[in-house]
């Protein structure tokens, strides 16, 4: 429970947070990036995604304002149904799982789509069927693991889209997808939103987003995205390595 937990804990779930928010405006991702490793660290993979999904939505929401002349809508509208339909076995996977297969999956997951698109060579792709794939990919990732970036990097990859288009389409698309796994698995009752605390929750986004965003804003005109890419991904792979150690752990009786 986010109640349980002593003042450095949150001291680091709220740094997540604004560093998390600060490369998103920089690079165009990053929250569920940085907040999803280091939130099911200290929540466990249930509440830690949940909360990520609803840090998400709101970091999203206002990144895309201030980004929202680059937005491509066109390309939003092919991603956005998708997701819904990926989030479902998603949030069905949560519900089904125990909480150390579950860390392990969101480490593996975490570092899988790290290394493939770091390593594997994205071939060109065009029409609907690619958007369609990356939309579901997406919500399913997004749902289960709390990180759908490296599926829309992928995406963007194959598809030869711009970094400033990219970057702030991306907003719009998170949005949505944060919202959509938060609904889902409370619908399907994979995720109890008792486990956060309004007041918390609140309180880490109305003084955390708005602090990243900032930030973010101000670094975003000095740093380039992808130094701020690179940055997330070093923080993400740490957060990984340490969920699946404490996942494997578990499982094994060790921990």
């Amino acid at each position: 429970m986010l109640g349980d937990i002593g003042p450095p804990l949150l001291i680091v779930a709220a740094v997540s947070v604004v560093l998390g928010t600060v490369l998103q405006r920089v690079s165009g991702m990053g929250v569920g990036l940085v907040v999803a490793p280091t939130l099911s660290l200290i929540l466990g993979p249930v509440a830690g995604v949940l909360l990520t999904n609803v840090t998400t939505t709101f970091s999203a929401a206002f990144i895309a304002i201030m980004l929202r002349r680059d937005i491509d809508w066109r390309r939003y509208r092919r991603l956005a149904p998708l997701i819904v339909v990926g989030s479902v076995p998603g949030a069905l996977l949560v519900g089904a799982v125990d909480r150390s297969w579950l860390e392990i999956i969101i480490g593996a997951a975490l570092l899988g789509t790290l290394l493939m698109t770091a390593i594997a060579r994205i071939p060109q792709v065009s029409g609907p069927f690619p958007a369609a794939v990356a939309g579901t990919a997406g919500g399913f990732l997004n749902t289960a693991v709390g990180v759908a970036a490296p599926a829309m990097l992928v995406y963007a990859q194959a598809t030869d889209w711009r970094q400033r288009s990219f970057a702030a389409t991306l907003q719009p698309i998170f949005c949505t997808m944060g919202a959509t796994s938060v609904v889902t698995k409370i619908g399907v009752g994979a995720a109890p939103i008792s486990e956060l605390p309004p007041m918390i929750v609140i309180g880490l986004i109305v003084a955390m987003v708005p602090l990243g965003v900032f930030v973010g804003g101000v670094l975003a005109r000095r740093v380039s995205a992808e130094a701020g890419r690179r940055v997330a991904v070093v923080v993400v792979t740490a957060g990984a390595v340490l969920l699946l150690g404490r996942g494997l752990g578990h499982a094994a009786g060790i921990i």
